[in-house]
């Protein structure tokens, strides 16, 4: 008979993102883990924030989300270099002022990735009915490509939410999601969601919102020479800018639906006219594998 395996005592602090503390309201944003110490050394501490952002936005339309972003990876790397410091220290080092910790609290986990992902439904992450209206457009190619960039272990020696602005002209508002270099060359990635919205109905003229899905193919494509030459001219490197897409497939871009099609494609060729890569979220999986293998993680 298969024995049951005791859980493992710990404890856990929530993280939550307070824009103005006279005000006190807050939006849950990770999760700190950490196990008891045991006979055969300190026990593991994990960190996790969410992936969607939304929350933060909806309270805070000013938030710096990829100041928070930075800030996980901040935390991870801390903790991994200085396993014997005081948690507290580093996340007083490392924490915003706009962040605050909740006390800790016992709990009892299988183990610590299935307490983290427990508490994370808990606690952060949105209901699974909120999860189900958001399930389209940008962000969730942001959350495959990052899911993707994560289980090949290279997630946080990743740039974010890269300026344009550094390789263009000030004032330039793009910010391209991600990117590395590995040698002589600079590849960036931005999720472009070629949705065109719902279907047009009975009497409409044309695919409904048939801008909106495609119109960051065309700044993205606007944009593509001004980044290249700009990189060129700062880095001394060559760009490889890449749009992930969503399959065609998945967003009833057949046969059977023409304009929604049509759309498609014209944001893909518009892409690919001004030299930039077009992959899909199925594509993904390769794309982190060689960002593993050319980052030598």
């Amino acid at each position: 008979m298969t024995g049951i395996h005791p859980r493992r005592e710990c404890e856990f602090q929530l993280l939550r993102y307070v824009p103005d503390a006279v005000r006190n309201e807050y939006v849950h944003i990770g999760v700190i883990l950490r196990e008891a110490a045991g006979g055969d050394g300190p026990g593991r501490t994990e960190v996790r924030f969410t992936r969607d952002w939304r929350r933060v936005r909806c309270l805070d339309p000013e938030a710096d989300t990829a100041l928070l972003e930075g800030m996980e990876s901040e935390l991870r790397r801390r903790l991994t270099e200085e396993p014997e410091g005081r948690l507290r220290r580093i996340l007083e080092e490392s924490l915003s002022l706009n962040v605050q910790m909740t006390e800790p609290k016992a709990y009892l986990a299988e183990s610590v990735p299935a307490g983290m992902e427990e508490l994370m439904r808990l606690y952060v992450d949105a209901p699974a009915r909120e999860r189900a209206a958001r399930a389209g457009g940008r962000g969730a190619i942001q959350a495959r490509m990052r899911a993707e960039f994560e289980r090949a272990g290279v997630w946080d020696l990743l740039r974010k939410r890269i300026a344009a602005a550094a390789y263009t002209r000030a004032g330039d508002p793009l910010r391209i999601d991600l990117g590395y270099r590995p040698n002589g060359i600079i590849r960036m990635f931005h999720a472009v969601s070629l949705d065109p919205g719902p279907a047009a109905g009975p009497g409409t003229r044309g695919a409904a919102g048939a801008g909106s899905g495609v119109e960051m193919a065309k700044v993205l494509a606007f944009s593509a020479a001004a980044l290249r030459a700009g990189v060129q001219r700062v880095e001394q490197a060559e760009l490889e800018l890449t749009a992930i897409v969503e399959p065609a497939a998945r967003l009833g871009a057949g046969d059977e639906e023409p304009e929604r099609l049509a759309l498609y494609r014209f944001g893909v060729e518009t892409m690919e006219e001004h030299r930039i890569r077009v992959l899909t979220t199925s594509d993904m999986d390769r794309v982190a594998e060689t960002a593993r293998r050319e980052l030598r993680v």
